[in-house]
């Protein structure tokens, strides 16, 4: 009976602590188990909001707009055949300076020699037959005052007189045409200027010109040059003629020549979205080439001066370019700008609407997909220079 007694409480505390350490099991599982649930939650919600790096707007110094250019000679006469014939010699070869009526070429035209000769034989023959004309009616104008023929016959031959003498200055004027056509067998320099082609040699078979590539030779006027540049319509508000320009050949690195705006086409290429622009420069030795490309360097080119930021800070959708600001409660605000000009590293902004970007703005350096006005965003780092 005893060691019954003694025993039942024994089985009694041993099964109080089994039922014990199974709560206290239970229990820690259980709170694991939501501490764990709170932990993906949390994760989750953080992975929900991106994690962003700032930068500020970097302020851009003045800077020159660079602009690609072609030359041009101040003035370029090809020069054509006026008549057909064989080239008989030519004076002056590329890159020859010449002056304005200096001989370039002669031109042998025997088909022309031969029209000459026969203009002038029929020119011969109109003059006798007006003279005998002329004096036929005077004999009988003669005749008409003595009634001894009619005044028809009179007035007939007289008629004859004046048609022979038209026929006559007709053919004056065939032999004039013909010697003015011979003056053209001489080839001459129409200004000062040098030779900058020659297309043809002696003996050669020369036909009546015109047609580009035809040529015979080509005088350029190159004491003073054409440059012509198209400048984009964001640039054009500031240009005026007389602008002075910078202008640099690749062949001439380090040489740096002042051009001056002569005049605007005042009108925008609609393909290109830029106006042409004319400059001249002086060329007096002789070191700029017509026909070649340049680079024009304009100052204080509107547009200069402004803010940039990264390229990869710029949003391009449906809605423009825009950049994506933070605000101090680390919500989003998308602003729209406008690009002026891709500097590579930097991308320059032009003017912006009201309440647009602004150098004290935070400007998230590389915003992700799909982010959205309001959006909340973590801060990794604090605005740097962006440029």
């Amino acid at each position: 009976m005893r060691t019954e007694t003694t025993r039942s409480p024994r089985l009694r505390l041993v099964s109080l602590t089994a039922v014990a350490l199974a709560v206290v099991v239970v229990a820690t599982g259980l709170w694991t188990r939501k501490s764990r649930a709170e932990q993906l939650r949390e994760g989750i919600t953080a992975s929900a909001v991106p994690t962003v790096t700032l930068i500020s707007p970097a302020a851009l110094a003045s800077t020159r707009l660079e602009l690609p250019a072609r030359i041009e000679a101040w003035a370029r006469a090809p020069i054509y055949a006026r008549v057909s014939g064989y080239l008989k010699n030519w004076q002056v070869d590329i890159g020859g300076p010449v002056k304005a009526g200096q001989l370039l070429a002669e031109i042998e035209t025997p088909d022309l020699d031969q029209q000459l000769m026969q203009a002038r034989a029929e020119l011969a023959a109109a003059r006798s037959n007006a003279a005998l004309a002329a004096s036929t009616a005077q004999r009988w104008q003669t005749l008409l005052a003595t009634d001894s023929v009619s005044r028809q016959e009179a007035d007939e031959r007289a008629g004859d007189m004046a048609a022979k003498q038209s026929a006559a200055n007709a053919m004056q004027a065939n032999v004039d045409r013909v010697q003015a056509l011979q003056r053209y067998t001489r080839l001459v320099a129409p200004f000062d200027g040098v030779v900058t082609a020659r297309n043809t040699d002696i003996g050669a078979l020369i036909g009546v010109g015109g047609a580009p590539g035809s040529e015979l030779f080509v005088v350029s006027d190159v004491r003073k040059l054409r440059v012509y540049v198209s400048v984009p319509q964001r640039q054009i508000a500031a240009l005026r003629p007389g602008t002075q320009a910078v202008l640099t050949v690749p062949e001439r690195p380090g040489q740096r020549y002042v051009a001056t705006v002569a005049s605007l086409a005042q009108s925008i290429n609609g393909s290109t979205g830029a106006m042409l622009v004319q400059l001249t420069v002086d060329n007096a030795k002789g070191e700029l080439l017509p026909g070649g490309f340049a680079s024009v360097s304009l100052d204080n080119a509107p547009g200069t001066g402004g803010i940039g930021v990264p390229p990869g800070a710029l949003i391009i959708g449906k809605a423009g370019v825009q950049v994506a600001t933070v605000g101090q409660d680390n919500r989003v605000k998308l602003k729209q700008v406008d690009v002026a000009r891709d500097l590579g590293s930097v991308v320059e902004l032009a003017s912006v609407p009201a309440g647009g970007l602004a150098a004290a703005d935070r400007v998230i350096a590389s915003p992700p997909d799909g982010i959205q006005d309001g959006d909340t965003v973590r801060v990794l780092a604090e605005p740097k220079k962006g440029a």
